[in-house]
C-alpha cells in the first residue's frame, strides 16, 4: 500500500544473499579441500600482478598516484548516494492527513482531519478483543488521496470472515463520524503471536 520498493529490496536481497552464499562455500572449500587453496593461490596471484600492472599503467605524468583511484573514489560516492536513495525510499506513503475539506461558510478555511483521529479510535475499539492477537492501523497516501489500512492477527479459531464483517462496521461508523467515505484495506493475518498465544474461539 505505501511505495516501498519491494521488488528491488527482494532483488538486492537476493543478489546480497547469493554473495554471501558463494563467499561462504568457497572459504569452506579454501579450508578443506587442498586443489582449491593451489588454485586460489594461482588464481589470486594472476589476478593481483594484472591490478598492479593497470595501476602501473595509469599513472599520473611524473608522479607515482594512479588516476584509477580517482575512479575508485567516485565510484565510491555514487554507491553511497544510491544507498542513501535507496534508504530514502523505504516507508514512503505513510500520511498524517485522513480528510481535507474546503468550509465557504462565515468564517472560510480549511478543515483538516488528522490520521491519528482514526488511528487512535480504531485501536481503542479494537485493544482487548478476545479474538485478536494483534492489530495495527495507518494512514497512508494513495495517489493523493488519504486511505487507512487495517492489520489484524485473529487468534487460532476466529472465522476471518466474521471479523472483517466486525471491523467493516466500525469502519462504516468512523467514516459517519468523519463525514467521508475513506477507502480501507483490510490484512488479516498470521503471526509469531497467533501461533503460539492462547486459542479462543469468539462465541
Amino acid at each position: 500500500m505505501n511505495s516501498t520498493p519491494a521488488l528491488l529490496n527482494r532483488i538486492l536481497l537476493t543478489v546480497l544473499g547469493l554473495f554471501l552464499l558463494g563467499a561462504g562455500v568457497l572459504l569452506v572449500l579454501l579450508a578443506t579441500v587442498t586443489p582449491v587453496g593451489s588454485w586460489w593461490h594461482t588464481w589470486s596471484a594472476g589476478v593481483w600482478d594484472g591490478i598492479n600492472r593497470l595501476f602501473d599503467s595509469t599513472r599520473f605524468p611524473g608522479r607515482p598516484e594512479s588516476w584509477l583511484w580517482i575512479v575508485a573514489a567516485l565510484a565510491l560516492l555514487a554507491l553511497m548516494g544510491l544507498m542513501v536513495a535507496w534508504i530514502a525510499q523505504q516507508g514512503k506513503g505513510k500520511s498524517n492527513l485522513l480528510a481535507a475539506e474546503y468550509d465557504p461558510g462565515d468564517t472560510p478555511g480549511d478543515i483538516r482531519i488528522g490520521g491519528g483521529v482514526a488511528e487512535q479510535a480504531l485501536r481503542q475499539a479494537l485493544e482487548g478483543r478476545p479474538d485478536l492477537a494483534g492489530s495495527s492501523v495507518a494512514t497512508y497516501d494513495v495517489k493523493g488521496s488519504p486511505a487507512l489500512k487495517v492489520r489484524l492477527q485473529p487468534r487460532q479459531g476466529v472465522a476471518p470472515h466474521l471479523l472483517a464483517a466486525e471491523v467493516s462496521g466500525l469502519l462504516d461508523a468512523l467514516q459517519s463520524v468523519v463525514g467521508k467515505e475513506i477507502p480501507v484495506l483490510i490484512h488479516i493475518g498470521a503471526g509469531a503471536r497467533t501461533r503460539f498465544s492462547r486459542a479462543e474461539r469468539v462465541r
